[in-house]
C-alpha cells in the first residue's frame, strides 16, 4: 500500500483524494513504503483487508498523465512520430549454410556472455546505496570501477557498515565466482527463449502466463511478477494481471525480460518492441512497459551488426512516447553523459534528478542505462562498469549494458577474458530445461529463433 501511495504521487493523481486514502491507511495501522524492499519487514495479515480496499480505491483515481503515457500498443505507436518502419514481410531470412559461422550467432553468444557478466558484476552490491558502492570499491583500489568486487582488503568496519548483498556475495565476489549463479535477470531471458521455442513470435500474453505457471517457481518471482503470478492463481486474466493491486507495475521487471525479443529481431526494432509489449503487459503498465520496448528496440538495432551504440539508443527512443517520463529520463541520461567526461558527475546528476523514485523503478534505471552506454561509447568493460557504478538496480543495469555491449563487440572472443573466463561457460538457473547450459548452447538456440521464417 505504501508503494501505491508513492506511485500515485509520481503519476499525479488527485492529491486530496490520495491524502484522504493515505490517512485511512495510517489510521488502520499501516506504514509508508519500505525504503529498499518491496514487502514490509514483518507480516501484518490484519492489514490485508484495508490494504486491498484502499488499493482498489487508489487504482480508480485517474492519472493526468494518461494522454502523455498511453496504454494500448496502437496508442503508443500513434504517439511516436518516428516509429520505425518494420522490415519487409517478404525479406529473405538469413539462413547460412553453416549456422555456427553466422556472424549473428557470434553476436548472440557475446550478448549472452555480456548479460551474464554484467549481472554478476552488480550482484554483490545490489540494494546498497551509491555511497556504499563507491566506498567498497575505493577500499580495494577499484574505483573508477574496472574489475570484479572483492572483500579482500576491505576494512572490517566498512563491511560492517555496508555488508554485501546477503544472497549474492557467496557466488559473485571475485574470490567466489564459479560459473554464473542463478538470477532472475537470466531466468527471464531463458523463459522468453522457451516461450519463442514453444509458441513462435506470434505468442500471446496468455501463452507467457501459462508458461510461467508451468516452468517458473513462484518463489523466484519478485515485485510486479509476484503480484501478477498471484493474480493468475486467483483466476485474473492478462492484462488485468498487471493492474490488479500491483503497485510495482512501473518497476524494472518487464525490462529484464526484453532481451530475447530484441535478439531475435535483428535490424527490426519495431517488431522487437511490439513483441516486448506483449510480454510486458502481463505484469507492467506505462513506463514499465516502455522500458521493455525501449530495451528490445536498442538490442534489435545492435543485433544487426551495422549500428553503433548511439544509433541503437536513438532507435530505442523511437518506440517510446516522447512526452512520457521514461523518454524524458532517457534523453536526460544521454545528454548528461555527453556533457561530462567524469561519469561520477553524470551519476550524481541523475540521482539528484530521479532519486525520488524507488531504486527498482524503470525510470531512473533506464536513464542510468542510457547514460552508461553513451559514456562508454561501445566499450564492453566500461559499459558494464558504468552501469553498475551508477547504483540503483545494479545487477539488472549491468546485465542490460552487457547485453547491448556484447552485441556491439560482435564476437565472444572480443570480450575481455577477465569478464568471461570466470563464467566457465556454465549457467545455473531455476528454469529446468536450461540449468547447467553453456552460453554457446544458448546462443545457438537463440539464433535458431532469430532466423526462423
Amino acid at each position: 500500500m505504501g508503494h501505491e501511495l508513492r506511485q500515485a504521487a509520481e503519476d499525479g493523481r488527485d492529491a486530496r483524494a490520495v491524502a484522504a486514502l493515505a490517512a485511512r491507511w495510517y489510521a488502520a495501522g499501516g506504514h509508508p513504503a519500505p525504503p529498499a524492499a518491496g514487502a514490509s519487514p514483518l507480516p501484518r495479515p490484519e492489514l490485508r483487508p484495508p490494504a486491498e480496499e484502499l488499493l482498489d480505491a487508489l487504482a480508480a483515481l485517474p492519472s493526468p498523465l494518461a494522454d502523455r503515457e498511453p496504454a494500448s500498443l496502437a496508442a503508443i505507436e500513434a504517439a511516436c512520430p518516428d516509429w520505425p518502419d518494420p522490415l519487409p514481410e517478404d525479406r529473405d531470412p538469413a539462413n547460412p549454410a553453416d549456422p555456427a559461422e553466422d556472424p549473428l550467432r557470434h553476436r548472440l553468444h557475446a550478448a549472452w556472455l555480456g548479460r551474464a557478466a554484467g549481472c554478476l558484476l552488480g550482484k554483490p552490491v545490489e540494494k546498497l546505496p551509491l555511497a556504499a558502492i563507491r566506498a567498497l570499491a575505493r577500499a580495494t583500489g577499484n574505483w573508477p570501477l574496472a574489475d570484479w568486487f572483492t572483500a579482500r582488503g576491505v576494512p572490517a568496519d566498512l563491511l560492517a557498515a555496508h555488508p554485501w548483498n546477503r544472497r549474492s556475495a557467496a557466488t559473485s565476489l571475485a574470490e567466489n565466482i564459479d560459473g554464473m549463479p542463478p538470477d532472475d535477470d537470466l531466468d527471464h531471458p531463458l523463459l522468453a527463449l522457451l516461450l519463442l521455442r514453444r509458441h513462435g513470435r506470434g505468442f500471446a500474453t496468455a501463452d507467457l502466463a501459462r508458461l510461467w505457471l508451468d516452468e517458473l517457481p513462484a518463489g523466484r518471482t519478485f515485485t510486479a511478477e509476484r503480484i501478477a503470478y498471484r493474480n493468475l492463481l486467483d483466476g485474473v486474466e492478462p492484462p488485468h494481471t498487471a493492474t490488479r493491486r500491483n503497485p510495482f507495475r512501473e518497476w524494472i521487471g518487464a525490462r529484464i525480460r526484453a532481451d530475447a525479443h530484441g535478439w531475435t529481431h535483428p535490424g527490426d526494432p519495431a517488431s522487437a518492441a511490439r513483441q516486448a509489449y506483449r510480454d510486458a503487459v502481463l505484469t507492467h503498465t506505462g513506463n514499465g512497459v516502455y522500458a521493455a520496448m525501449f530495451t528490445a528496440a536498442v538490442l534489435a538495432t545492435a543485433a544487426d551488426g551495422t549500428a553503433d551504440v548511439h544509433r541503437a539508443l536513438a532507435a530505442g527512443l523511437r518506440v517510446v512516447p516522447p512526452a512520457s517520463r521514461l523518454a524524458e529520463a532517457v534523453r536526460t541520461g544521454i545528454a548528461a553523459a555527453r556533457a561530462d567526461l567524469d561519469f561520477d558527475t553524470v551519476v550524481d546528476r541523475l540521482h539528484t534528478a530521479y532519486g525520488r523514485y524507488h531504486w527498482v523503478h524503470a525510470v531512473p534505471n533506464t536513464a542510468l542505462l542510457a547514460a552508461a552506454l553513451t559514456h562508454a561509447d561501445g566499450d564492453f568493460g566500461r559499459s558494464i562498469c558504468a552501469a553498475v557504478a551508477g547504483g540503483w538496480d545494479t545487477d539488472s543495469n549491468g546485465a542490460a549494458a552487457g547485453s547491448v555491449a556484447g552485441l556491439l563487440a560482435g564476437h565472444p572472443d572480443r570480450l575481455p577474458a577477465r569478464w568471461t573466463s570466470p563464467l566457465k561457460n556454465r549457467l545455473s538457473t531455476t528454469v529446468p530445461p536450461f540449468d547447467g547450459a553453456g552460453f554457446d548452447t544458448l546462443a545457438a538456440l537463440t539464433h535458431s529463433e532469430a532466423v526462423r521464417p
